[in-house]
């Protein structure tokens, strides 16, 4: 538990000092320009459709009318006007955030672990337990149980308490799945990645479930570009490279974590017997060394 721990907070303090490495920030940039594209497009040809849906949805609800009117007669006049963008940000910002774990996941991840092997782990063994397709399917079916257990646990959010603590610890559950999987999949084996997983569950989900709630904050910079479209252009991205710079941070964290457990596995095992007896011969005193009477008559010739 103490080293878990240790290991909990080394590798955060570490994961700090990494975000300030240029080679992160640049790579940091690389999801923000194809999310960027991503989102242009998507508002220039369905955002006014999506919110018409979202306005026509409000409208066919019945049950709301007395709600529209009561906020009219307080003089917000047409409210669904400013719920209807609402509700479209509210249902793409958890797609935005789920792409964003994937291109972090296939673009940056492994150059991420890449730079904290060079410089810390240099003489760690590449064992490759998980290959690229391995790893895409791992990510894959993560994400669709996450989106699943969102959906499920949307009645839940009506209860306040539980709005501040599931979704986080779905998001949290999924960055634990991804990141941890692909911080060890170039050095662990499988059954050395089962191992770490099973042993340091609870801090990996931890990890998961603080990098969730820091993942959730830029959702207000997100909201704030809808609701002031004079910032929209700037806003919206900033708040994208905010995601990713997190998910950075994230995948950092897990690396340096993971890494840090897989040497020290390593070093739990013992050697294996024929090294063991290569080591005895190697290091035996002089008194277990042969005498010259027992030595071959070839290398008797040589010492002559």
């Amino acid at each position: 538990m103490l080293a878990a721990m240790a290991f909990l907070f080394d590798s955060f303090w570490r994961a700090v000092v990494y975000c300030m490495h240029p080679r992160v920030i640049a790579l940091s940039l690389l999801p923000l320009l194809l999310m960027g594209a991503l989102a242009l497009g998507l508002s220039h040809w369905y955002w006014d459709a999506a919110v018409a849906m979202a306005h026509s949805w409000l409208d066919s609800w019945g049950l709301m009318e007395g709600f529209w009117g009561w906020l009219a007669n307080l003089g917000l006049g047409d409210a669904k006007a400013y719920v209807a963008p609402l509700m479209v940000v509210a249902l793409v910002t958890p797609l935005v955030v789920v792409v964003s774990l994937l291109l972090v996941a296939m673009l940056m991840t492994p150059a991420l672990v890449s730079l904290v092997s060079q410089r810390r782990f240099h003489a760690l063994e590449r064992k490759k337990g998980g290959s690229f397709i391995v790893s895409l399917a791992w990510s894959i079916g993560s994400t669709v149980l996450a989106l699943m257990a969102m959906v499920a646990s949307m009645p839940l959010w009506l209860i306040p308490p539980l709005v501040l603590i599931l979704p986080p610890l779905i998001w949290g559950w999924l960055t634990y799945r991804v990141m941890a999987f692909d911080a060890l999949a170039e050095h662990a084996s499988r059954a050395e990645r089962t191992e770490i997983f099973r042993r340091y569950r609870i801090s990996l989900l931890g990890i998961g479930v603080l990098c969730g709630y820091l993942g959730a904050a830029p959702a207000i910079v997100w909201a704030s570009g809808i609701l002031f479209a004079a910032a929209f252009f700037v806003l919206i991205p900033l708040a994208i490279w905010i995601y990713t710079l997190v998910f950075a941070f994230s995948s950092l964290w897990f690396a340096h974590f993971c890494l840090a457990a897989l040497e020290r596995l390593r070093a739990e095992v013992p050697m294996a017997p024929a090294r063991l007896d290569a080591v005895e011969v190697l290091e035996a005193p002089s008194s277990l060394a042969p005498s010259p009477d027992d030595r071959p008559p070839l290398l008797e010739s040589v010492d002559k």
